[in-house]
Parts: structure tokens; C-alpha cells; sequence
């Protein structure tokens, strides 16, 4: 087996397609052909079968492809390693994220202390992103909720209360403060299962014994503002996500405790990676300094 077949799979794999690779990577079609063409023949596996007029990874093919992105992410990772000067000033970092709104902060201390390294970002759901961080496909995973996982290191970053949120015509739009016991019945409108902010949510409500009635599940923040916007019911947000809006009143929960959270989570085996550990001083410090300017008012 030749180092340039197995590259030559992993990137018509990675690509979708030959063609796609080719034009891609500026390699010739018939190069890349012949390369895994070749990977096939030596060990008698079929990577690719036909689908139509088009090529799909096989069972062995897609099981290769998810032990050469490990591969290659080490190799990437490498690289970068002896390339990076003492004051890092190349290389690059790459984050998947559950939400923009805390991993843009972490973006702005990052930057501005190490201003030429490139970041890049990807946002999803906390399994899509879990699965990143777990593949090598990205290097720093932000996520609301995080269960004990002995492969990760996490770092606490911030909590933000949640709120309930109306439409300025309804009942509860002349209050500042409610209790979860006064929406009993109340049509609510639901983030997806699975949502961080549902799950401290529904918590909170169990723990009063208060029962709203599920009006319509939406797994977008925009859609669920735009169906309490038009009355369908009412819902709930992270403060921090709350956008101002002049047909809506966000009102503050009393009585009880309710936070969503940000964690930045690493896997263990890489906190020593240069880029990495300066991101993570970077939060530190970042986090260190918004708790004291907390602690101060």
C-alpha cells in the first residue's frame, strides 16, 4: 500500500466523487482511478460501488474513510505542530459550536490575541458537534450541555437565566417577573427534543409540577419568535439569545432557578496541542475577567 492511494481514497471519499476530487484538488480523473483502483486490487476490497451513473462508498469504503480522517487530522495536526512558532503566530483553529452567540466572544479574545491564526467555524446540534470534536474534524466543541465523558476535558465558561417570552397583547406582557406555577395550561410553544434550554426548561416545570400545554414543537429560535409574534403561544429563551423585539416582553422567571450554560470541551488527549491550550487560556482569562467584573456589582 502506497501512501498516495490511501490519500487518493480520502479525498475521492471526502469529495463525494471522482470528478469532484479532480476538479477539487487539481488532480486528473484518471489519476485518482488508478490510485484506488490500485488500493482495491492489492488488499481484494471493493471501496466504491455503483449506484446508477454514480460511485458510493461501500461498507469497507465508508470504515476506511472514518480511520483516514483520523489519519489525516493527526497528519494536519502535526504539521501545524512544526510550523507553529513560539508566539503562534500561524496555524489554525477550528470550532464546531452549538450557538453563535458565546463561541463569537471566544472568537473576539481569540483573535485579538493571536490575530494570524485562522479560525474557522461550524455550527450544529450537540450530537453533530460532539461527533466532530470525537472525529478529529474539529478541535475546540462549544456546547450547552455536556455529560461526564473520561476522553474530554471541560471548562465552564458562562450561565445565563431563561425567560419567558410574550406577545405585548397577551396577559402576562405587563408583568417583569412570573412564576412557573402560573403557566399551567398555558399554550407554549417548544424547542426541539433534545434543546439544552428545553431540557433546563422542562426541568424547572417538573420540579413544580406545572403542566403548559405543548402547542407546536420548532426547532429554530427565528420560527418559535415568529409563531409567538403571531399568537400561537407563548415561549421561552436564554436571556443572552433574546433578541428585542417591539412586538415582544421577555419576562424574568421568579422563585425558581433555570439556566442554560456554556462549556468549552477539548478531547483530553490534545489539550497539549499549542493552538488548543492557548485557546483555552484565552477563555480562562476571558471567563476570569467577566467574574470579577460580576463579583463588583
Amino acid at each position: 500500500m502506497r501512501y498516495t492511494q490511501l490519500r487518493s481514497f480520502h479525498l475521492v471519499a471526502g469529495s463525494g466523487g471522482f470528478n469532484a476530487a479532480a476538479d477539487a484538488f487539481h488532480i486528473s480523473q484518471p489519476t485518482l482511478t488508478a490510485q484506488v483502483g490500485a488500493l482495491e486490487e492489492e488488499f481484494g476490497v471493493e471501496l466504491f460501488v455503483k449506484r446508477g451513473r454514480r460511485r458510493e462508498l461501500s461498507d469497507t469504503g465508508r470504515q476506511l474513510l472514518a480511520i483516514t480522517t483520523r489519519l489525516f487530522a493527526e497528519e494536519a495536526e502535526v504539521l501545524a505542530f512544526l510550523t507553529e512558532t513560539r508566539e503562534l503566530r500561524t496555524g489554525r483553529l477550528s470550532i464546531s459550536a452549538v450557538g453563535p452567540f458565546h463561541v463569537t466572544e471566544m472568537l473576539a479574545a481569540f483573535n485579538q490575541a493571536y490575530p494570524e491564526i485562522e479560525l474557522a467555524v461550524k455550527l450544529g446540534n450537540s450530537a453533530e458537534v460532539l461527533d466532530d470534536l470525537a472525529s478529529y474534524r474539529c478541535d475546540v466543541a462549544v456546547l450547552a450541555y455536556i455529560d461526564e465523558d473520561d476522553r474530554l476535558l471541560t471548562m465552564p465558561y458562562r450561565r445565563h437565566p431563561v425567560a419567558v417570552f410574550v406577545r405585548r397583547d397577551h396577559r402576562f406582557a405587563e408583568r417583569d417577573t412570573i412564576r412557573l406555577t402560573e403557566l399551567e395550561g398555558e399554550p407554549m410553544i417548544v424547542r426541539e427534543q433534545g434543546s439544552t434550554t428545553r431540557r433546563a426548561f422542562e426541568d424547572a416545570l417538573s420540579r413544580t409540577g406545572t403542566k403548559p400545554r405543548l402547542m407546536m414543537e420548532i426547532g429554530s429560535r427565528e420560527a418559535i419568535r415568529e409563531a409567538v409574534i403571531h399568537g400561537l403561544g407563548i415561549s421561552y429563551v436564554s436571556e443572552a439569545e433574546f433578541v428585542p423585539d417591539e412586538n415582544l416582553k421577555l419576562i424574568r422567571i421568579e422563585g425558581a432557578e433555570v439556566y442554560t450554560y456554556a462549556h468549552v470541551v477539548v478531547l483530553k488527549q490534545r489539550e497539549s496541542s499549542r493552538v488548543i491550550k492557548a485557546f483555552l487560556d484565552v477563555v480562562q482569562r476571558a471567563r476570569d475577567a467577566f467574574d470579577a467584573v460580576a463579583a463588583k456589582q
